[in-house]
């Protein structure tokens, strides 16, 4: 489904976020991308929604060169991966069902579309009772699920997740997991981006390590080891 064929993104000398990055990742899979902050795991995931563009190299969406495709239809490709950031991104003056039913309407879903699946997404993630609910009547937990929830609206191929438990204590952190993990387990393709060793650790799926823009390490059942 994904490959990354030999990825270099080079800012400067004195700047590089990438070097020479192959991979690849097939449908269904769950694959954690460690490393310590400025390892390159941001600019690895933004390179597949083309918000990044590589000094070298190619990325594929299936054998779609994603930097080739036109800026009118980029919003087709970013309709299949569902993001998911570290500082939620949701809209303040929206109530949660509002915030998932925007991003519906956004990729053009019809009302009948988002008033049938905006409360199944919500109770997917366990926030059905809050679908009135604003963000500041939320907790960060409850934000992030929202965030979610967002992110699975349209039926996204790939779930992308940069460091989604960052600002989460760790009864919400494993939350987020879990309802990842139960995601992954329903068919859709996780890519989380991390640097908690503990999740990485516990969760025992495939892990790819990244040292200052390199890949030093890909394994099946992988620990965070750096």
């Amino acid at each position: 489904m994904i490959k990354f064929d030999n990825v270099s993104k080079i800012y400067n000398e004195h700047a590089v976020a990438l070097e020479g990055v192959s991979l690849e990742i097939q449908p269904g899979e769950f694959v954690s991308i460690v490393g310590q902050s400025g390892a390159g795991k941001s600019t690895l995931l933004k390179m597949l929604i083309a918000e990044e563009k590589p000094s070298a190299g190619r990325v594929f969406l299936d054998s779609i060169d994603v930097h080739q495709i036109p800026l009118a239809k980029l919003s087709i490709l970013r309709r299949r991966i569902g993001t998911v950031f570290q500082d939620f991104r949701l809209l303040a003056e929206r109530t949660a069902h509002e915030n998932v039913a925007f991003a519906m309407e956004v990729a053009a879903a019809t009302n009948e579309e988002i008033e049938r699946d905006v409360p199944k997404v919500l109770e997917l993630v366990g926030l059905k009772d809050k679908a009135g609910n604003f963000p500041r009547e939320l907790s960060g937990g409850e934000k992030q699920r929202v965030a979610l929830a967002r992110a699975l609206a349209h039926r996204p191929d790939i779930i992308m997740a940069d460091e989604p438990t960052g600002n989460l204590d760790p009864l919400n952190t494993w939350d987020i997991i879990r309802l990842l993990m139960k995601i992954n387990d329903l068919g859709t393709t996780v890519i989380l981006a991390t640097h908690d060793r503990e999740i990485i650790n516990t969760i025992e799926r495939r892990v790819v390590s990244l040292d200052r823009g390199r890949v030093v390490r890909d394994e099946a059942r992988g620990r965070y080891i750096l």
